[in-house]
């Protein structure tokens, strides 16, 4: 159901930047743009507008949908719990992990002697 949503959602991303990209500029937010004159009145909606509209409105259903069922898959349990799952030589994953004195560097006595420098 989440898949089906979330594929929904992104067609309708889609549908919503192409029918915006396709209105006409009436604006003048950046002094760009047709525009009639400074105070003009309310247009009447065209079809894109209440397309853009109708696309928004579902957007925003769907994006509320997916919030919702997120937040159900998610509870009652957190990331720490998920984390602490493993046992101590357990990475959660069922390999063991190697002791700690192998992941500790070795101490003077214990390191390789390297080859002398040919200088």
């Amino acid at each position: 159901m989440e898949n089906i949503i979330l594929v929904v959602h992104l067609i309708l991303a889609v549908c919503l930047i192409g029918v915006v990209l396709l209105q006409r500029s009436e604006g003048g937010g950046l002094g760009l743009g047709g525009g009639g004159g400074v105070m003009s009145g309310r247009q009447a909606a065209t079809a894109l507008g209440k397309l853009t509209w109708a696309f928004a409105i579902a957007f925003l259903a769907t994006s509320i949908t997916l919030t919702i069922i997120a937040a159900q898959n998610s509870a009652g349990s957190s990331v720490l719990d998920r984390i602490g799952a493993g046992t101590a030589t357990d990475g959660g994953d069922g390999l063991a992990l190697p002791p700690a004195s192998d992941l500790l560097p070795p101490v003077s006595g214990d390191a390789p002697l390297l080859p002398p420098r040919a200088d």
